[in-house]
């Protein structure tokens, strides 16, 4: 059988293929042939569907350390990494590096280092935000009386972005350097806080209303009609107190056991 042949005789094949499924889909009930052509859209659409979420899916893996210059931030992401004493100086870029949680599971983060200065602040929290599982904000406990105000208005910030609303990373306040005889227990911080950020929402709000007219397209903090509270968020909020730098500075250990055990937890 030379080639030819062998080419009729596969089209011969396929053609009575054909009008064999052709004479088969005729002797079938209508309905049931919709049927079939409605489920295979289903499959069709929802495998479309599948691999764009999980093309598009960020995976939210870090723990951003967030704050004001100064609180702490760089010294106590050495110490959860390494538990070491380490002298340090301002950030002017990011630090990371794996962090392996103290949990049965093993869990690991990327532990992120940000930035405080206010004019480096928005530029690192739009990079790293989306990937957010956990954001510690990092307060000095021992001079927040006077940076209340600064503070409020960067957690402000976090809280109304709506990329961090819809992703809804957990919120760990440490108020650092319960160590210094002067330092604000987490409890009045929080107090504070909660009376700060009422007063900037209704600023802000006013500010907002009197540009356009309306607040619409703009995250509002809180409940209306109440003073604002953290307990209001569909975010977790906790606030914890610890000690980056310890009683002994560079000699003795770091107090952030309660801080590892909320990052063990996520």
């Amino acid at each position: 059988m030379d080639d030819k042949e062998a080419a009729e005789m596969a089209e011969n094949s396929f053609e009575s293929f054909k009008e064999s499924i052709r004479q088969q889909l005729e002797n079938q009930d209508p309905v049931f042939l919709i049927g079939l052509v409605v489920a295979l859209a289903v499959v069709l659409i929802t495998c479309v569907f599948l691999k764009y979420f999980l093309s598009s899916k960020t995976v939210r893996s870090a723990v951003l350390l967030v704050g004001l210059c100064d609180s702490g931030k760089t010294l106590l992401f050495s110490r959860l990494l390494s538990g070491k004493f380490k002298r340090t100086q301002t950030s002017i870029t990011d630090n990371s590096a794996p962090y392996k949680a103290k949990n049965d599971r093993g869990s690991t983060w990327t532990l992120i280092d940000l930035p405080g200065h206010e004019s480096l602040r928005p530029q690192y929290l739009e990079k790293f935000k989306s990937t957010a599982r956990a954001i510690v904000f990092v307060v000095d406990s021992a001079i927040f009386q006077k940076e209340v105000r600064d503070v409020a208005e960067f957690m402000y910030v976090l809280l109304t972005d709506t990329i961090l609303s819809r992703n809804a990373p957990a919120l760990l306040v440490a108020c650092n350097k319960q160590d210094i005889t002067m330092a604000k227990s987490a409890k009045l911080i929080q107090q504070q806080l909660e009376k700060e950020l009422n007063t900037l929402r209704v600023t802000r709000s006013a500010a907002l209303s009197s540009q356009d007219g309306s607040v619409g397209g703009n995250l509002y903090l809180g409940k209306k009609g109440k003073d604002f509270e953290f307990s209001q968020l569909p975010i977790k909020v906790e606030f914890l107190e610890c000690s980056a730098r310890g009683s002994k500075v560079e000699e003795g250990d770091a107090d952030i056991e309660i801080l590892e055990k909320s990052l063990a937890k996520l």
